[in-house]
């Protein structure tokens, strides 16, 4: 903008009533806009000037039209084509240019050219000996800024796309109840001295501008894995689950392995699966009937099982661990059920956490990943209750079609591997386990013989990648994870069927 355009425009308006800015952008010989521009900040700074929108309509040549300017109407050039002796049509069509067929019919309907079927084949004409080429010259004046066409040849030219109607936006300017020739500079921030001083009462300052974008504050944004938490737990709590307590990582060997009848040998308890605790290294409180009892049922049996027919140690079972899985909770929460206040009551508990495993990390495998886990206790469960609430539990998640394979778990009997049909991969997917805890995990706690728990786990990574098209598991957790993904991640939502 022009530097001093806005005081042009208050010295200008001090010797007239009124004026419009497009007068005043041909006289200053500057661009309309900037006009605008400057009449916007003569606004800022109070009422100066009063300024009213007005449109103006104005005719303009399209690049047809512009092209008849320069060339001749369309009906003149078909006109100037047809030679003295006459000229067949389809050769009068191609001599024509683009716009043959648009010309030859307004030449035919103007009375300047004829069709003459007395001959074999039939000629095109001239009728007349000479024309008036009247579109180019009402264009022309067009062009210029001379010429207001009657309504009937402007929408004529419209149809036939020759002239185009622009619409503008100007401002009648008045002086205001504020008005000056100068710009007094506005103040922006309010200070100690100017209050203290009373200088404020003085000065002029500059309106608060409340429908201006502030900067974005810098804020947190909640990670895909917690987005896709939520949505589980919400699932969860629909269907009246209780969440557990998950808040110890470090656990006991004792109720990560030993509660839940997996023995002391077995090759998840080896250092190469599992991270032991070196400081401390050892847990020694346990419910000591307790402890007695799945020392029994491991070493010699009973509830009607063989056990293992080892020498189980205390010593394993007190060793620290990171725990392996969630269902370490679970065998806590099933020993307070079995052994509250007025005895048993059918319960029905979820847990979502962390969980730790010494695994060699990859694509899709970390050493640290969350378990979604879910148990029910009742009197009288079966395998088919298992089964329905995992159609229900999946049919919440938008997962229709599962299919459920026989395996094998320590401290599950039936066990079964959950599989879905992934219509993106177009194949079946492994996306959880389950199975009803056996006798000799439920018993030794107390738990009544006719009640059965059933349970099922599943990992969070594995939806929250399918969920946000995460290929690499090391792109979702850990230090490479792109913040950028994070604070861009949309909410999740699942289909929910």
């Amino acid at each position: 903008m022009h530097p001093d355009l806005t005081e042009r425009i208050l010295q200008h308006l001090e010797n007239v009533d009124k004026v419009d800015t497009l007068d005043l952008a041909t006289q200053f010989n500057v661009d309309h806009q900037k006009v605008v521009g400057a009449l916007k900040s003569i606004q800022a700074h109070g009422e100066l000037v009063n300024a009213e929108t007005i449109t103006h309509k104005t005719l303009g040549l399209t690049d047809e039209g512009q092209s008849v300017v320069e060339h001749g109407s369309h009906e003149a050039i078909v006109y100037a084509s047809v030679p003295s002796e006459g000229i067949p049509q389809a050769a009068l069509m191609a001599a024509g240019g683009a716009n043959a067929k648009v010309g030859f019919s307004k030449a035919m309907s103007q009375g300047w050219i004829l069709l003459d079927k007395s001959v074999n084949p039939p000629l095109i004409r001239r009728k007349v000996d000479q024309i008036v080429d009247n579109v180019k010259e009402q264009l022309v004046l067009v062009a210029s800024g001379k010429s207001q066409l009657p309504a009937k040849d402007v929408s004529d030219y419209k149809k036939r796309k020759l002239l185009q109607e622009t619409t503008t936006k100007s401002f009648i300017l008045t002086k205001g109840p504020e008005f000056a020739t100068t710009l007094t500079k506005l103040e922006t921030d309010l200070t100690m001295d100017m209050l203290s001083s009373g200088l404020w009462e003085q000065l002029k300052f500059k309106a608060y501008n409340f429908d201006a974008l502030g900067a974005p504050p810098t804020r947190g944004h909640l990670h895909p894995l917690l987005k896709v938490r939520t949505e589980f737990r919400q699932i969860f709590l629909e269907m009246g689950f209780s969440e557990m307590p998950t808040n110890n990582y470090v656990e006991s060997s004792f109720w990560n392995f030993d509660a839940l009848f997996q023995p002391q040998q077995h090759p998840a308890r080896d250092a190469h699966d599992t991270f032991f605790i070196t400081h401390p290294a050892q847990s020694h409180k346990f419910p000591q009937d307790y402890l007695q009892r799945v020392k029994e049922v491991h070493s010699k049996g009973g509830y009607g099982s063989m056990g293992y027919g080892y020498d189980w140690k205390l010593v394993e079972a007190q060793k620290n661990l990171l725990r392996t899985h969630t269902t370490a909770v679970s065998a806590r929460m099933l020993f307070k059920l079995a052994n509250q206040e007025g005895g048993f009551k059918p319960a029905k508990y979820f847990s979502i956490d962390k969980v730790f495993r010494n695994e060699t990390l990859d694509a899709t495998h970390l050493a640290e990943f969350h378990q979604v886990e879910g148990v029910i206790a009742d009197v009288g469960l079966t395998l088919g209750d298992l089964i329905g609430t995992l159609y229900e539990f999946f049919r919440k998640l938008g997962i229709t079609q599962l299919e459920f394979k026989p395996a094998y778990n320590p401290y599950t009997e039936p066990s079964m591997e959950i599989f879905c049909y992934h219509p993106g991969l177009a194949k079946w997917i492994e996306v959880g386990n389950s199975g009803l805890f056996r006798p000799e995990l439920l018993l030794p706690m107390g738990l009544p013989e006719n009640v059965n728990v059933i349970a099922w786990g599943l990992s969070l990574e594995r939806p929250t990648m399918i969920k946000y098209g995460i290929n690499n598991i090391r792109d979702l957790v850990g230090p490479k994870v792109d913040l950028k993904m994070v604070e861009e991640g949309p909410i999740c939502r699942l289909d929910h069927v």
